[in-house]
Order: structure tokens, then C-alpha cells, then sequence
């Protein structure tokens, strides 16, 4: 299964700003994590990820910093600010939101009605 980019997009924030809420990190290493939160089924790339950390950035919900790394290359590192922690705890709540609201909807029209053959209300969607 593919997650679609509608949905993608909309998920970026709060999973750049939960991965930051467990400590700085760097573009590299955010997009690991990502793949590996989601089970490989968010695959980001740069071009979709820098993007968003600018934004935040300019949002003031992450800071960031230039680190020297191994080998002398310079990595640039984001940290989540008080903004940043108030803006993913907002965030979450409305995702927990829309999760309820969907599974609870995705029940209802798949239970059968009075007079209904249970097998034709088909397979509940992915997730519910």
C-alpha cells in the first residue's frame, strides 16, 4: 500500500515535529526515522522534507544550528521549541480527531442494516 502525497503532506508536521520532540536531529537522519515509524510506508525525500523543516522553522516551531560532523562536514541540526511542542500537542489532538471520527464512520457503514446480507457490507478500509 502507498500512502498518498495528499496525506503525506498533511502528516508532515506533526511527525517532523514528534521525531524532534525526541531530540535534535538532522535531515538525514529524520527521513530514517521516518521510513522507520511508518514501516517503510513513508518513504520522504530531501525535496519533501526541507521544505517543510524551512517552513517550521520560519513558524518558529524549530530552531536550528550548523554542527561539524565526522570527517569535518558540516551537518545542520533542528530542535524543537516551546512553539514547536504546543503547536504537536494541538496537532495531536486533531489527528486523534480525525482517527475517531473516521473509524466511527467507517463502522457504521460497514454494519449491516436490518435486512441486510452481512457479506455485502464488504471489508472495513485499511486502519479501521
Amino acid at each position: 500500500m502507498e500512502i498518498g502525497k495528499d496525506l503525506t503532506a498533511a502528516a508532515s508536521t506533526p511527525l517532523v515535529l514528534a521525531i524532534l520532540a525526541e531530540g535534535d536531529s538532522y535531515g538525514y537522519a529524520i527521513l530514517k526515522r521516518v521510513r522507520e515509524l511508518s514501516g517503510g510506508l513513508m518513504e520522504w525525500t530531501d525535496g519533501m522534507l526541507y521544505p517543510v523543516l524551512h517552513r517550521l522553522e520560519r513558524l518558529a516551531y524549530v530552531e536550528a544550528r550548523w554542527e561539524a560532523a565526522d570527517g569535518g562536514r558540516r551537518r545542520k541540526y533542528y530542535r524543537i521549541t516551546a512553539a514547536g511542542r504546543a503547536h504537536l500537542a494541538e496537532e495531536r489532538s486533531q489527528w486523534q480527531a480525525v482517527d475517531a471520527t473516521l473509524r466511527s464512520i467507517w463502522r457504521t457503514l460497514a454494519a449491516p442494516s436490518s435486512g441486510d446480507d452481512p457479506a455485502s457490507a464488504g471489508p472495513l478500509p485499511q486502519g479501521a
